[in-house]
């Protein structure tokens, strides 16, 4: 009689068990992640290795480039760039940026910044666009991607350095790796939409007259989309920038480590200072993207 389990207790764990029925069983998905990222890194680390080339190639054409440029001529010339592009105000504004950043000893760290997000928007640019083109060409295709972007915009940003680190290091061009897989998203949403948005009469009118599906692409679709493209440029550039602080934990030079050195330090001047770095070339970049999109639309 001893060994017969109780009918309440049996009732009890039943009920236990079809209230919560993920007690029964946990799937292993953090181990099979860390096996899938192992055999990538057992396998294919040189392939992953052989993408940094490229990418270390521009990030420092670029970087040595505006760094050997004197910091009050290259102050002057993006100042008078800044005045012809978005107007006076934003030019002033520029100026005064740009000497507040130097003075509080950011320079180097601001150009070096600069130069991360340059390089990350070039190869998003690179990469978005023909994916965006992809997917105002194919339904099919679009919603093939369209979970993958979800992904990539709502996974949170630290989940990217651990991949990252395992497959191609730490250093500069992982932070840029990591940076343009979190800034790609925007620019591949935008491409996509501002080429369904042109009129089907105009790319009708466009067949009508004996243009093939390329020429109508090139020369009527992509056109007419310029602006809603250059909207998703301007995201992606503050999201690379809004980046920098993140891929500073992998050892990556600019403003972002000034801010995580603060923090780690627990010094607010520091920390507070290197963030007013990254709002004041934000507020920069996101005017000139603006204006020049403004242009398109005029």
């Amino acid at each position: 009689m001893g060994n017969n389990p109780n009918p309440k207790t049996q009732s009890l764990t039943r009920l236990s068990i079809l209230l919560n029925p993920f007690q029964l069983y946990t799937v292993p998905l953090d181990k099979w992640i860390t096996a899938t990222i192992n055999f990538l890194v057992n396998n294919f680390r040189p392939f992953f290795q052989t993408i940094r080339i490229p990418i270390g190639w521009v990030l420092q054409a670029i970087r040595n480039f505006l760094l050997a440029i004197p910091p009050i001529i290259l102050l002057l010339l993006a100042s008078f760039m800044t005045w012809r592009i978005a107007g006076k105000p934003v030019g002033i504004y520029s100026l005064l940026a740009l000497i507040l950043i130097g003075f509080t000893g950011l320079w180097e760290a601001a150009i070096i910044s600069l130069a991360l997000v340059v390089t990350s928007v070039i190869f998003c640019i690179i990469v978005g666009i023909p994916l965006g083109v992809a997917c105002a060409r194919s339904d099919r295709f679009e919603r093939a991607l369209l979970p993958l972007l979800d992904a990539m915009q709502t996974l949170p940003v630290f989940v990217y350095l651990v991949p990252v680190i395992m497959l191609f290091g730490i250093g500069e061009v992982p932070g840029v790796i990591a940076t343009i897989i979190y800034a790609l998203p925007p620019l591949i949403r935008f491409t996509n939409l501002g080429i369904r948005q042109v009129s089907p009469e105009i790319v009708e009118v466009a067949s009508a007259f004996g243009s093939t599906p390329r020429q109508t692409l090139w020369e009527v679709q992509i056109p007419l989309a310029i602006p809603t493209i250059l909207a998703g440029v301007n995201q992606t550039v503050l999201f690379a920038l809004g980046m920098s602080v993140v891929a500073s934990m992998i050892a990556v030079p600019g403003l972002g480590l000034t801010v995580l050195q603060g923090v780690g330090r627990l010094d607010v001047g520091m920390a507070a200072v290197g963030g007013l770095g990254i709002v004041l070339l934000a507020i920069l970049l996101d005017r000139i993207t603006q204006a020049i999109g403004k242009r398109y639309n005029g």
